[in-house]
């Protein structure tokens, strides 16, 4: 079963359940899906899947941190619930030490010693990588690394 069969899937329980926020946010993402078809003219494959969802909660995330700013703590709560319900559909994110140890492999492998090499090592840690850190958490690893 594909994550796009398993989100309408759950896009269903929650109709069932009567749970209109999960169903409402779930919605919102297969509409994403679709856009993206239309616009790329392509049938999306899981890791297409998983980048728009990425983008998602990254779009919700930027969101948060404006309506905090605002005091508008009602749309933060909608917005942080929305993360909620995406994240279990995303891969395991690494914890900081798995991600610091990985990055350490990609350095020696580029041969990186200062920070003049980081663009190697971000390209290189942005593919190995995707999917399992986001690219600020990369790039804050990289940086303290390369000092």
């Amino acid at each position: 079963m594909t994550l796009r069969e398993v989100i309408n899937q759950d896009i269903k329980e929650a109709m069932k359940a009567k749970n209109t926020k999960k169903r409402d946010a779930l919605r919102l993402l297969t509409s994403a899906f679709k856009q993206i078809e239309v616009d790329e003219r392509k049938v999306l494959s899981d890791d297409d899947v998983i980048k728009i969802i990425q983008t998602q909660v990254k779009r919700r995330d930027d969101a948060a941190v404006q309506f905090k700013a605002a005091s508008r703590e009602d749309l933060v709560k909608i917005e942080l619930d929305e993360i909620e319900i995406y994240t279990p559909y995303l891969p395991a994110q690494l914890s900081d030490e798995e991600l610091s140890s990985a990055i350490k492999d990609i350095i020696q492998k580029v041969g990186a010693s200062s920070m003049k090499d980081m663009g190697k090592v971000m390209g290189s840690s942005s593919k190995e990588l995707a999917g399992k850190a986001d690219g600020k958490r990369i790039s804050e690893c990289v940086k303290s690394l390369l000092k």
